[in-house]
């Protein structure tokens, strides 16, 4: 069964989850060739007690129209989650978390599933892109930056700060490194001569 790479991004109004609540969510799924399968969006209400960070507030506050995207059609969490569970439940493959950075988006996605579906179905598992980017680069992790990036990893697509256009474009990027990754490259290469051996042998038969 092949992987299908779950692209999600987040807004939030703190660091953390719990003090803080989960905002927006939007996902983007896409095979290893950069098919976009599916994608899924969600803003969810703020949970009970929790209350903004004040740097993130004042941040929110230079981003009107992102704040307003993700203020609309408001969802529980309890909801909103359980329709995440179940959308990335239809998708034909393995499930892989995809963010960047991953360990901002995972800690709040996985605390979302467990406390509101009980289960993830990635498991405890997240693919962090720039520490992807930094083994195909061959650079080391503080000096892994976008702008370090080669520019043909990067397709036309807006950085809103709106959460599923986010996914979107960081899901492209995550497929564009992979093809650039020499191990799967020279694996495609092996395959296709194999393949093409196999017929030769085939035809000789």
């Amino acid at each position: 069964m092949q992987e299908i790479y779950i692209s999600t991004d987040i807004e939030t109004d703190g660091p953390i989850p719990g003090p803080h609540s989960m905002l927006s969510l939007g996902a983007a799924a896409y095979t290893a060739d950069k098919q976009l399968l599916a994608t899924f969006s969600a803003n969810l209400e703020t949970l009970p007690g929790a209350s903004a960070h004040p740097e993130t507030a004042a941040w929110w506050a230079t981003q009107p129209e992102a704040w307003a995207a993700c203020r609309t059609r408001l969802e529980a969490p309890e909801v909103a989650m359980r329709r995440y569970a179940d959308w990335i439940a239809t998708l034909a493959g393995k499930p892989v978390f995809v963010g960047y950075p991953a360990g901002f988006d995972f800690l709040f996605v996985y605390w979302y599933l467990i406390r509101f579906t009980g289960k993830s179905p990635f498991s405890f598992s997240a693919l962090d892109i720039k520490s992807y980017a930094m083994a195909v680069l061959g650079t080391d992790f503080r000096a892994t930056t976008k702008r370090r990036m080669p520019s043909h990893w990067f397709d036309p697509l807006p950085h809103t700060h709106v959460a599923l256009d986010d996914a979107i474009e960081q899901g492209a990027m995550f497929c564009n490194i992979l093809q650039d990754t020499p191990a799967r490259n020279n694996s495609k290469n092996t395959a296709h001569s194999g393949s093409a051996a196999s017929r030769d042998e085939d035809r000789e038969g």
